[in-house]
């Protein structure tokens, strides 16, 4: 399916629904997880696309898209604070802290626990600003306007600078997720109406 119907967060994705397992994930699923036997792609019985499947013991190799909590960290004084990546993916680009939800931990944790790692600040979670879907990466992205409740920023191994952003000196050009660009749309026209986004930068190697 394309077009409107995907709905606003199949806006930070390029690429068409209902391609099936991108093949860089597919090929690192290579053998079943029960008995060792080589994995097959192809139709199943009862589903309703094609699957990753053992034919040795039936076992389905169900993949489904990760979970990233991210936070837009905000001022007293209405301004958010970004962080500039100091690793890959987009390298030196500016985007919000967050990361992987862990599997023994809520949304609402993994956003609080992401953003202390990578700023140095402790939030708190409120509205969520929007979700992001990102197909060419297998991840969901959920974003949360966050209240600052303590901390201090500084730089840490995931970001190389802390900074903190009127909204009229959002530094759109460089941008490095098309989910950050959005969730900041977002966050803009809730917050700051008056003022309108500046247009999408050109996407480096790591967005396509």
């Amino acid at each position: 399916m394309t077009g409107s119907g995907r709905g606003r967060d199949g806006r930070s994705t390029d690429i068409a629904s209902g391609a099936g397992v991108p093949a860089w994930v597919a090929g690192t699923l290579k053998h079943c997880s029960r008995c060792g036997a080589e994995l097959v792609s192809g139709p199943l019985e009862g589903e309703h696309r094609d699957r990753l499947a053992c034919p040795r013991c039936g076992h389905i190799a169900y993949v489904n898209p990760r979970l990233v909590a991210t936070t837009l960290p905000v001022t007293a004084a209405g301004d958010v604070v970004l962080i500039r990546r100091g690793i890959e993916p987009a390298i030196g680009a500016w985007a919000q802290p967050g990361g992987f939800l862990e599997v023994d931990e809520t949304v609402h944790e993994a956003a609080i626990r992401e953003t202390l790692e990578e700023t140095g600040l402790i939030v708190d979670p409120g509205e969520i600003v929007g979700l992001y879907s990102r197909l060419e990466a297998t991840v969901v992205v959920v974003v949360f306007e966050a209240r600052i409740v303590g901390g201090e920023a500084h730089p840490t191994p995931e970001a190389t600078a802390v900074e903190t952003f009127t909204p009229e000196s959002i530094p759109w050009e460089e941008i490095g997720f098309k989910t950050t660009y959005y969730a900041l749309v977002d966050w803009l026209a809730r917050r700051r109406p008056d003022l309108s986004p500046g247009p999408p930068p050109t996407w480096r190697r790591w967005e396509g």
